[in-house]
């Protein structure tokens, strides 16, 4: 299995998500993963939960048998991210509420989508790229 990973920031979003929806229908599992940047000064996430989830959605990932299309969209520094007009918190197809937020992307819509309390959660990455 292939993981074709590609990396977005707020900024170049628009561009490598056209490009990642052009793309989907050759992909088996198609995820969007809304993470935290990592700090300059200390080169990790400012965020827990994405440096507990993303090792562990990656691994699943790489486990599987199918072509997966991950788009790692970094939603910024803190202060970015805890503005209430974040553009991901008020778009209408992401509603991100926290961070890492893993989205199943089917048929140019979200499908499933995994919340900031159990995106490392392993059963729950099995079930959403099996589409149950």
């Amino acid at each position: 299995m292939t993981v074709k990973l590609v990396d977005a920031t707020i900024s170049s979003f628009g561009s490598v998500f056209e490009k990642f929806k052009a793309e989907a229908p050759q992909n088996k599992v198609n995820l969007i993963l809304f993470l935290a940047d990592n700090d300059p000064s200390t080169k990790l996430s400012w965020c827990p939960d994405c440096v507990r989830a993303e090792p562990v959605i990656l691994k699943k990932l790489e486990a599987l048998p199918d072509d997966v299309a991950l788009l790692r969209a970094h939603v910024g520094d803190r202060p970015t991210w805890r503005n209430p007009q974040h553009p991901w918190r008020v778009d209408s197809r992401f509603k991100l509420t926290g961070v890492p937020t893993l989205i199943s992307w089917e048929n140019d819509a979200v499908k499933g989508r995994l919340e900031d309390y159990e995106a490392h959660l392993e059963p729950k990455i099995n079930a959403l790229v099996s589409g149950n």
